[in-house]
């Protein structure tokens, strides 16, 4: 019976740590989609997050340094996407398309001029796992849920503190506004273009963070296409949790089993190819936007460009 709980105990942890980056990248673009601005470039903002990390860390050997240049990688990105669809006004779903294939192209090329052409991928320091006190020792929840690393614990951190001011602030209020009826946000005093700046930053941030996840804690060295589409993956979680802190983690834990299920199989020699397993997220992820389709909620503004003088 043991074997068998604390066989129960590491699936539930593989599948938190699959879900932590989709989480991350999830509750920042929820954060701005909730004010009118969709993203659909997080697979750039994951993906310049995990390049800037992997090199930031390889060259100083500290991760946490690390950690904030994949945020500040992430907020640049994000930061063009603000400025060209609020500021120019351009399409948001194309920009957000222009910015995944520019960011691949552009780690692609950095990783070769820095590394050059080699069959050994170099490495960099990870993360390390600790045991979270107190709650660490609870059986089986304690092994599943509190003995990971500092991405793992900031996840659980951040999903409460969303949910916090969704429900519990006057931001929560004003962000939901300026999603659904910007025109009378601006009249009654808000700034809305600041808003969806602030939004879109907090979005780098997090995309950025989930891109770190990537190589200072799952893998520990940078490749090409190393989000392999976590980032579209991302935006599934959030179309599922309908914009919601909670919804978005259970989203991201309902794919992470998948993703944990198709690792699990590959380590027991069935004779069919490794491929045919690693496709099981992206099944899950089609799967659970069908029984979601026609139940989104989204916000009124959402995509849409806000012209001040056409109130």
């Amino acid at each position: 019976m043991s074997q068998i709980l604390l066989t129960i105990a590491t699936f539930l942890a593989a599948c938190i740590r699959m879900a932590t980056p989709l989480t991350l990248a999830g509750l920042g673009e929820a954060f701005s989609e909730r004010t009118g601005v969709m993203n659909l470039g997080v697979e750039a903002i994951m993906l310049c997050g995990a390049f800037s990390s992997f090199i930031v860390t390889f060259w100083t050997g500290n991760v946490y340094w690390g950690m904030l240049c994949g945020m500040l990688a992430g907020m640049i990105i994000s930061g063009i996407h603000a400025i060209l669809c609020i500021k120019c006004k351009a399409n948001q779903t194309i920009v957000g398309l222009a910015l995944n294939f520019f960011a691949l192209g552009l780690t692609s090329f950095l990783f070769l001029i820095v590394f050059g052409q080699s069959t050994i991928l170099p490495q960099c320091k990870t993360v390390p796992n600790f045991e979270f006190p107190v709650l660490g020792k609870i059986p089986l929840l304690g092994k599943a849920f509190f003995t990971h690393n500092i991405f793992v614990y900031l996840m659980y951190l951040l999903v409460f503190i969303f949910l916090f001011i969704y429900k519990k602030t006057e931001w929560g209020v004003i962000f939901t506004a300026v999603g659904e009826h910007p025109s009378a946000a601006d009249t009654a005093g808000i700034n809305v273009f600041r808003i969806r700046y602030l939004a879109c930053m907090v979005n780098g941030l997090l995309g950025g963070l989930a891109g770190s996840y990537f190589t200072l804690a799952q893998l520990g060295f940078f490749m090409e296409d190393i989000t392999a589409g976590k980032g579209y993956i991302a935006l599934v979680t959030v179309i599922l949790g309908r914009r919601n802190p909670l919804g978005i983690l259970c989203s991201a834990l309902l794919i992470g089993l998948a993703d944990a299920v198709q690792f699990q199989l590959q380590t027991m020699n069935i004779p069919i190819p490794s491929q045919a397993f690693s496709i099981l997220p992206y099944i899950a992820a089609v799967f659970v936007l069908l029984f979601s389709a026609g139940k989104s909620s989204d916000p009124s503004a959402l995509g849409i460009p806000y012209e001040r003088d056409n109130r």
